[in-house]
């Protein structure tokens, strides 16, 4: 770009559904693969986000973020946006999950709200990158090449004849350069997967897309025109919160259940080459990984000479190949191989390393069941903080509360429960009825059962209290909720 042209305008979006069953039991329904920090600092979804922010330059504007996700999962996004430092623009909010070609319609239909037709950059939520820096350059060479009217796919260049993958074969062996794409096959078997690594030309398809918001949505009505009219559709009877803070958009529910649901590849990409729209691939060496089971954690994790790669409190002899990740107490090792040890406060995941797929049979047994284990962890975030509940018979349950600061729970009551609060960290201001107070560390108070009540954190350090309930019936649903700063009301 020369001085003084203007920089291209680059959407960034996260598509951030999926549940991530084969990371079971650290990943839950409820606070899935992308939410969880597997390697470094950072959850998979904040890395994904800093990836993405890190492509602004002189000659790129990056607008704020768009997340495309699901309702339940909209706090986690912005609470970790926050902890991360990351402006979100919008996160729209599926009422139920379509698969991707849905999702990118509604991100390039909600891009060209400015008025602008900005070039997206379209990334999954749970990846691992290891060099970021050859990332960026990938990514800035597709947006220039978007910019011309391509739809641009991010090829990972393939280290082994991968069988879980499918793959992107150029019309050429592209060296490195961009390249036109020939064509998208579907996950070979081993033989085929061979012979694609031995010819070159061949790329795994990572789900990375750069594509300007009118090529998007013109491709999609060109191969998949029923797509295309169901999402417009659902978009246009869409609501946004009254929060201006929260920034949620939400597609009409019922328009938006009508939509087919298929991927991008199937609905567009597989379609392309040949076609009037140029199909092109970018090759990536950057250490992709997309952590899709234990293994493939245990392989970006450091190991030890043994090949262990052990989190939290591990002690393991005479062990090799190993990985474990102990969450809240001891786990020890002696005499195994090629195991993998996934220790929860409410579960633990014992299996060969080499059967990690078969993780998904677990989860799917624990659905049928209607367990919680499927579900929610023992710590269940809320967009207030966060509770874990630390013991419970028939007729009491015990928490530990943590509100964060100048955050409060729902204006509420129950109907079968009592609670007793005790604080033991920070100030808290408390609803009962027609009264409020505050208590500090050590003093307590009693919501007797069908009482309104609040709880309310006006300090700036974290509140922490112990919650006793007791009463007939605990369940989480016995909440009515009369006001709530987060949108909940009535839930």
């Amino acid at each position: 770009m020369s001085s003084g042209q203007t920089p291209r305008t680059v959407q960034p979006v996260i598509l951030c559904g999926g549940s991530g069953t084969r990371l079971w039991p650290l990943s839950r329904t409820g606070f899935p693969k992308q939410f969880l920090c597997l390697a470094g600092n950072e959850s998979l979804f904040q890395q994904s986000a800093h990836r993405l922010t890190a492509l602004a330059s002189a000659q790129f504007e990056v607008l704020p973020l768009l997340v495309v996700t699901g309702e339940s999962h909209r706090f986690l996004v912005n609470e970790q946006l926050r902890e991360a430092g990351i402006q979100l623009g919008a996160a729209l909010l599926e009422p139920v999950g379509r698969n991707t070609a849905p999702a990118l319609t509604l991100a390039a239909l909600a891009a060209l709200e400015s008025g602008q037709d900005p070039i997206l950059a379209v990334t999954p939520s749970d990846h691992v990158v290891e060099n970021i820096a050859a990332y960026t350059a990938a990514m800035q060479e597709a947006i220039r090449e978007a910019e011309e009217g391509s739809i641009v796919t991010l090829g990972v260049e393939p280290t082994r004849p991968e069988t879980g993958y499918g793959y992107i074969q150029a019309a050429n062996d592209a060296s490195g350069h961009i390249e036109t794409v020939r064509r998208f096959v579907e996950k070979p078997d081993l033989a085929t997967a061979k012979g694609y690594l031995e010819a070159g030309g061949f790329y795994w398809n990572a789900g990375i897309f750069v594509v300007k918001a009118s090529v998007w949505l013109a491709a999609v009505a060109r191969f998949r025109p029923d797509i295309a009219e169901a999402t417009s559709k659902a978009w246009a009877g869409r609501k946004q919160d009254s929060n201006p803070e929260q920034k949620f958009i939400r597609p009409d529910p019922e328009a938006f259940a009508a939509i087919p649901g298929e991927s991008i590849d199937y609905a567009v990409m597989e379609h392309g080459p040949g076609s009037e729209f140029a199909i092109k691939v970018v090759p990536l060496a950057a250490g992709w990984n997309d952590v899709g089971a234990w293994d493939a954690v245990w392989n970006v994790l450091p190991r030890d000479e043994s090949g262990n790669a052990h989190q939290g409190d591990v002690i393991a002899q005479d062990s090799r190949n190993t990985l474990v990740h102990a969450t809240s107490r001891l786990v020890g090792l002696v005499g195994v191989e090629n195991l993998v040890v996934v220790e929860t406060p409410d579960a633990v995941l014992v299996a060969d390393k080499s059967r990690s797929q078969d993780v998904k049979h677990i989860v799917n047994a624990l659905g049928k069941q209607q367990r919680e284990e499927h579900m929610l962890h023992r710590k269940v975030h809320r967009p207030w903080g966060w509770y874990d509940s630390i013991d419970e018979d028939e007729r009491f349950k015990v928490k530990r509360i943590q509100v964060n600061p100048k955050a409060s729970l729902s204006l509420q009551k129950h109907h079968h429960r009592a609670e007793h609060w005790i604080v033991v960290k920070g100030t808290a201001e408390i609803t009962c009825g027609e009264k409020t107070f505050l208590l500090t560390e050590n003093q307590s108070t009693y919501i007797p059962l069908g009482e309104v009540h609040r709880l309310y954190n006006p300090g700036m350090v974290p509140l922490e209290l112990i919650e006793v309930q007791s009463g007939t019936y605990l369940g989480e649903d016995d909440i009515v909720r009369l006001a709530d700063d987060f949108g909940r009301s009535g839930q």
